[in-house]
This record gives structure tokens, C-alpha cells and sequence, in this order.
């Protein structure tokens, strides 16, 4: 099948975090008001994380670990709003464009929906897209699961890129 004429490109992303005491909650580029934040080598932005792998997958360019690798002093503790605004620079090097995104945040706790229009906000600009093209949706688990037991949290993304 020929690509090379395709106008778009869809990508997605998934990732997981484990929760402890004592750490900065980061979701979607977003300071959350927690007791609990996100174990990572970077600010721990499991939304952000996703979100870059669904862009690195439109053009099959790897994903998060193999362009910001764990095992580097150079992304620790970093913003993953730079990481994402990097992988935003690649991928228009390379002709793309981000048309939308759409994330989906499973975490029980705490609730995050009245930040949800900051977040859209946020990444919308870190993007350099309209806010409208940006979707982020918070559910939980159903009482089932990890995410249930306040252990971590997980998120999906999906992202269109064109050219």
C-alpha cells in the first residue's frame, strides 16, 4: 500500500504511572492540587507521555523512551512540556502538522475534571494549535484495577497530523 501520497497520518499512546506521597502531580502540562504525584525519571506528565508517543507513532519515529531515555541526567526532573513541544518540532520538520489530539485519563483519585480546561489550554499552546483541536477526557476504572486502588494512573492518546 502507498503512503507517500497520504495528506494525514494517525498515531497513539499509551502510558502508566505509579503514584506515591510526596511527589508533584503533573497531568496534561498542569500543576494538580495531590498528596500523591507520579514516580518518573522526568516530572512524571503521564498525560504529556502518552500524548508524544501518539505524535512519535503517526510517523513511526519510536516512542518517548528511545528520543528522552531514562537513563540520561538530561531529562531528570525535566518539564514534559519541553518534551513535547521537541517532539512537536520534529514532526514538523519533517512537513507534519498536528491537526487534533484526544486523551483519556484513568485515575481515581484526585478528581480532575474542573482542570481539564487548563489543560486543553495548556498543551493547545505548547502545540501551537487551536485550543478546539485539543480533546481530554478524565474517567476512572469501574472499581477495577490498579487505578481503582489509588496505585497509579493510565492514559490513552490519539493524535491526526497532516501535511
Amino acid at each position: 500500500m502507498e503512503t507517500k501520497g497520504c495528506n494525514f497520518r494517525i498515531g497513539n499512546g499509551f502510558d502508566v504511572h505509579q503514584l506515591a506521597s510526596g511527589l508533584p502531580m503533573w497531568l496534561g502540562g498542569v500543576r494538580i492540587e495531590s498528596e500523591v504525584g507520579f514516580v518518573a525519571h522526568s516530572d512524571g506528565d503521564v498525560a504529556i507521555h502518552a500524548l508524544c508517543d501518539a505524535l512519535l507513532g503517526c510517523l513511526a519515529l519510536g516512542d518517548i523512551g528511545h528520543h528522552f531515555p531514562v537513563t540520561s541526567d538530561d531529562f531528570l526532573g525535566i518539564d514534559s512540556k519541553i518534551l513535547l513541544r521537541r517532539v512537536v518540532d520534529l514532526i514538523e520538520e519533517k512537513g507534519w502538522k498536528v491537526g487534533n489530539v484526544d486523551i483519556t485519563i484513568a485515575l481515581q483519585a484526585p478528581k480532575i475534571g474542573k482542570y481539564v480546561p487548563q489543560m486543553r489550554s495548556t498543551l493547545a499552546e505548547v502545540m501551537g494549535v487551536e485550543e478546539d483541536s485539543v480533546s481530554v477526557k478524565a474517567t476512572t476504572t469501574e472499581k477495577l484495577g490498579f487505578v481503582v486502588r489509588k496505585e497509579g494512573c493510565e492514559v490513552w492518546a490519539s493524535a491526526l497530523i497532516y501535511r
